[in-house]
């Protein structure tokens, strides 16, 4: 995620607390509830998805999408096949080259008579609202923003001095992702759309993990997109705004998108992908998906409303329930690890019954987030003690031969961003929960659980190749109780790092202070 530290924004909200903060929320907008369209026969995915789930019951079929390029060209395959309805929920949506490509897509979609309906968590979006503005303007598109703030100042002042006065509602974010078209197909998992989960940016680039599904589950990734389209912490874009975009801006944005599309087309990236759009676009066979007994897990939406927020609203237990279930391996993958005194006390059950544990998480020279890695260093010990294997990202992994699709090929850093689990060989967990207390307690998450071995099987493949030497260093403990760490260049013998690697004395200073903060419940 594009991480906005709570620590950075509470300090600027200390400063503000003298400020005024006016609303610039229209509190008699109409908001008109909405569903998922019925599923419709003439849909070409929907006649698609039929066929294949007739053979498999009540299974659901699965295809996992490692490929950042196939991530990006899937949701455009769809965006591009739907002839009634997208659904889109997401963290994060940037405007930058492949998210300015999608919402061209969308656009599209919508001029040949798609309902569009596009829910954003507000975070990121407030201050920053002009295209999509224009967008919710079009006759088939519909904004909504989720847990709002109500003056639109994208500056870290105006974020701050609002985080100030409405602390502990604004803290609590929609980080769910989800992409629906037509009912019919679904993707889920942990990408936002943005370069750096598309391997398009030159600087950094997420590895990050989705799962395109048909069958019953996708009924269940519309049901509970409906509660939040039409919770009381959604609200439609319009309704921060006075003025009412006409006919005219939505044809200049349409004339401007098509030719930053034409512009991009022609990029090396675009090309590369060109030659793989009919491995997505093409209606695969029955084989090259993965059946399963399939379950959508979700937080509800209340649980960002401090007020109404209980167990009941989240999804960890049920997600703990499942993982109580492993017998003898539980593979763990999550850019942001912090178990806290419980989590700890929770593994060390498993390792007092047998089972094997294994965790991938960044290391601080791959993370976009030092607050919540140094939060994680304190747990590391502990866990290695009690035979856990640690492995941590380098910021220079990338696709090497024989290996897999996890890796892209840009040339700028990695950094973890997947969040899978997996249960024994036989169970799966793709989706949008960190293994850290914001995802337990404060954020909504999504995901699915997926009996299936060849799911599982494909996971741990991936799993494997990452914690290579040559992509990740292993955690380790020497026989005086000692923490190193352990990696390899490609080809060259192996290098043990007393301290986090390929890391200033600098950056590992500036992270330890911060660490100093009583704030790991935010993190």
């Amino acid at each position: 995620m594009a991480w906005i530290s709570p620590r950075h924004l509470a300090w600027v909200g200390l400063l503000a607390l003298a400020a005024c903060t006016h609303s610039d929320l229209r509190p008699d907008y109409p908001r008109e509830p909405s569903t998922v369209l019925p599923v419709q026969a003439d849909a070409p995915l929907e006649a698609y998805a039929r066929r294949l789930v007739a053979l498999h019951g009540t299974d659901s079929g699965l295809r996992l999408i490692s490929d950042s390029g196939d991530a990006l060209l899937a949701r455009i395959a769809l965006a591009d096949r739907a002839v009634h309805s997208l659904d889109l929920q997401y963290y994060m949506f940037n405007s930058d080259s492949t998210g300015e490509l999608l919402a061209q897509r969308l656009l599209a979609a919508a001029d040949r008579g798609v309902r569009v309906r596009l829910l954003l968590d507000d975070l990121h979006v407030a201050g920053n609202d002009d295209v999509l503005r224009i967008l919710d303007g079009h006759r088939n598109i519909q904004v909504r923003l989720f847990n709002p703030f109500l003056e639109r100042d994208a500056s870290l002042w105006g974020m701050g001095k609002q985080f100030a006065g409405d602390f502990s509602r604004l803290n609590r974010r929609m980080h769910n992702k989800a992409f629906i078209a037509d009912g019919a197909m679904a993707i889920v998992g942990g990408r936002n759309i943005g370069d750096e989960y598309f391997d398009a940016n030159s600087e950094l680039n997420f590895r990050d993990l989705d799962v395109l599904a048909i069958g019953p589950v996708v009924a269940q990734v519309g049901e509970v997109f409906d509660r939040y389209w039409n919770s009381p912490q959604s609200f439609p874009i319009a309704a921060f705004h006075h003025h009412v975009p006409g006919p005219g801006e939505v044809e200049k944005l349409r004339t401007s998108m098509a030719a930053n599309a034409r512009q991009f087309s022609q990029s090396g990236y675009a090309q590369n992908l060109v030659t793989r759009i009919g491995d997505i676009g093409h209606e695969a066979p029955d084989t090259e998906w993965i059946w399963g007994a399939t379950t959508y897990l979700a937080d509800d939406p209340d649980k960002s409303d401090p007020q109404a927020d209980s167990k009941d609203l989240h999804m960890a237990p049920a997600l703990r329930a499942w993982l109580d279930g492993a017998k003898h391996r539980l593979t763990l993958i999550t850019p942001y690890f912090v178990p806290g005194t419980k989590g700890v006390a929770y593994l060390q059950g498993m390792r007092d019954r047998g089972v094997e544990v294994s965790v991938l998480t960044n290391s601080l020279a791959s993370t976009d987030a030092g607050d919540v890695y140094v939060a994680y260093a304190s747990y590391r010990v502990p866990l290695l003690k009690m035979g856990v294997h640690l492995y941590e990202l380098k910021p220079d992994a990338h696709r090497s031969g024989g290996g897999s699709h996890f890796f892209g090929s840009s040339s700028g850093s990695n950094s973890l961003h997947a969040k899978a689990i997996v249960v024994d060989d036989a169970h799966a967990f793709v989706g949008s929960m960190n293994l850290d207390p914001r995802s337990r307690d404060l954020n909504t998450e999504d995901g699915v659980i997926v009996e299936s071995p060849a799911l599982a099987k494909a996971l741990l493949v991936i799993f494997a190749d990452a914690i290579k030497p040559v992509h990740s260093y292993q955690v380790l403990l020497d026989p005086s109780g000692g923490m190193y760490w352990e990696a390899q260049q490609p080809g060259g013998p192996m290098i043990r790092y007393g301290h986090a690697p390929e890391t200033s004395w600098w950056r590992r200073f500036k992270v330890n202070m911060g660490g100093l903060l009583p704030i790991e419940s935010l993190l």
